[in-house]
Parts: C-alpha cells; structure tokens; sequence
C-alpha cells in the first residue's frame, strides 16, 4: 500500500512537472511571437518614416532648385534691360547657334544646314531676329 501511494504521488508530482514545462514552453512560444510582431511593426515604422524623410528631401530640393532658376532668370532678365544686355544676349545666341551645329557636325553622318550656313553673319542675324521676336 505505502508503495502504490508513493508511486501515486510520484505519477502526480511528474504531472505537475509536465504541465509546467509544456505551460513554460506555450509562454516563450507567445513571447517569442509577440516580441517578432513588435520588431517586424518597429521596421514598418521605420521604413515608413525614413521613406518619408527622403521623399520631403527630395521636395525641399526641388523647391530649391525651382527658386535657385527663377532667382537666375530674374537676373538675366535685369541684365538684358541694362545698356548693352541686349547684345550680350546676341553674342550668347550666335555662340550656342554655331556650337549647336558643331556638336551636330561631331556625332551624325548627315546634317541638315541653312541654304546660307557659309554666311555666318546672316545665321547669326537670323537667331537675333528670333530673339528679338521673343520679346
């Protein structure tokens, strides 16, 4: 009798044992996953936030670089109206036209000229005069 009683409260405490483990195991098991969502949610938070950083960067740059060519443009416009801006503006016109047509020369095979290209003064003149219209 003593022996089945000892074997009996064996059998109970081993059960016991086996219920805390498995309990032990189902918490880290809870843990474990809590602590994955909460890092997995940090990261989206994270990424959403740096994300966003990056997209007001490239704004505030754009914005930047919007009010950097306006301030020119105001410039250039000022200058134009001083004595002689406008023929700065002639000079810079006739100096893009031929380096227009030399980049052209450098990379086709074929080039499409005006009839009066060997005139440069005339092709100069033409590009003031689209200029001037302009104004």
């Amino acid at each position: 009798m003593q022996g089945g009683f000892q074997r009996q409260i064996t059998a109970e405490r081993e059960k016991r044992a086996l219920i805390a483990a498995s309990e032990g195991r189902r918490q880290e098991q809870i843990n474990i996953a809590s602590g994955e969502r909460e890092a997995a949610i940090a990261r989206s938070e994270g990424e959403r936030q740096a994300a966003i950083n990056r997209a007001q960067g490239e704004a505030n740059a754009i914005v930047a670089l919007a009010e950097a060519s306006a301030s020119a443009l105001r410039q250039v416009g000022a200058a134009i109206r001083e004595p002689g801006g406008m023929d700065a503006v002639s000079l810079r016109v006739a100096e893009h036209y031929v380096d227009a047509f030399s980049k052209l020369a450098k990379t086709n095979n074929s080039l499409i000229v005006p009839a009066n290209m060997g005139d440069m003064s005339s092709v100069i003149a033409s590009a003031l005069q689209i200029v001037k219209a302009q104004r």
